[in-house]
């Protein structure tokens, strides 16, 4: 591609800046004592009348906390290459943060883990999370790969969610964050939309004041023919990741709240089949 195709394809450099500065809520002489660039050169930026070295760019968007694929964003859109790879994590590149993430899911055993994207696709989940939903959803499958819209379909996860506004708003929060890391994430608004248009999604929820957690740590409860279930949640995340996929993973593992989870869990691992 050539470098008139590249602007062409993103919104100009100091367009971008712009709105990022914006979404952060910084002036130019804000940003300016941030990375140490004058507000003559940042304002010339923006309105196109001075081209930013890949240097500048990278001092501005550590000063705007930009993700990485917002980062290579703005590097096409000044007509650099992107500084930082993208793979999935099939390839070479990342065998051994696979390695790293299976093992990871693999100790969670008896209890769920899965692996999602920014997005809240489901990437990867270990046998103890396909147990346990199937026991939820009595055998039945899910019509939905994105965890968000699991949560907030009628038809799916939240029938069988027994304080759904409360984890539902846990999600919003997650997904709230995440537009505001990277407010020009069109994808992000979108399912943001998607799944408040879901029947008695209370129109407050578009906004990131939903209620606050009263407990430390929030329960999932969820109701199955053997009872009811409940866990807890971590989040692990790669440190300093320099590739954009592993940028935007996240795994969630669940553990027992009780001890019934517990023996529940245990019990639908013994009784699965071999193999």
């Amino acid at each position: 591609m050539t470098s008139s195709q590249v602007r062409k394809s993103h919104p100009p450099v100091g367009v971008l800046l712009r709105e990022w500065r914006a979404a952060r809520r910084l002036s130019q002489l804000d940003l300016s004592l941030d990375t140490g660039v004058s507000t003559r050169h940042l304002s010339c930026v923006e309105t196109g009348k001075a081209q930013p070295s890949r240097e500048t760019l990278a001092r501005l968007a550590d000063a705007l906390d930009m993700p990485l694929r917002e980062r290579n964003a703005l590097l096409l859109a000044a007509g650099y290459a992107p500084q930082y790879s993208e793979n999935t994590l099939v390839t070479p590149a990342l065998e051994r943060m696979r390695e790293a993430i299976e093992l990871i899911i693999a100790h969670q055993e008896p209890y769920p883990a899965f692996v999602i994207n920014r997005h809240f696709d489901v990437l990867m989940a270990n046998t103890a999370a396909q147990r346990v939903n199937a026991l939820l959803m009595r055998g039945q499958q899910s019509p939905h790969t994105n965890l968000l819209r699991q949560v907030f379909d009628p038809d799916d996860f939240r029938k069988v969610i027994v304080n759904w506004p409360e984890v539902a708003q846990k999600f919003l929060r997650h997904l709230h964050a995440d537009i505001a890391a990277a407010p020009l994430d069109t994808t992000a608004q979108a399912l943001l939309d998607e799944v408040l248009a879901y029947p008695d999604v209370p129109a407050r929820w578009r906004f990131r004041d939903v209620e606050e957690e009263p407990a430390p740590v929030l329960n999932l409860i969820f109701q199955s023919d053997l009872g009811e279930l409940r866990f807890f949640e971590t989040i692990t995340t790669f440190a300093a990741p320099r590739d954009v996929t592993l940028d935007e993973l996240r795994i969630e593992c669940a553990f027992p709240a009780d001890a019934h989870t517990a023996e529940v869990c245990a019990r639908l691992a013994r009784e699965a089949p071999a193999g």
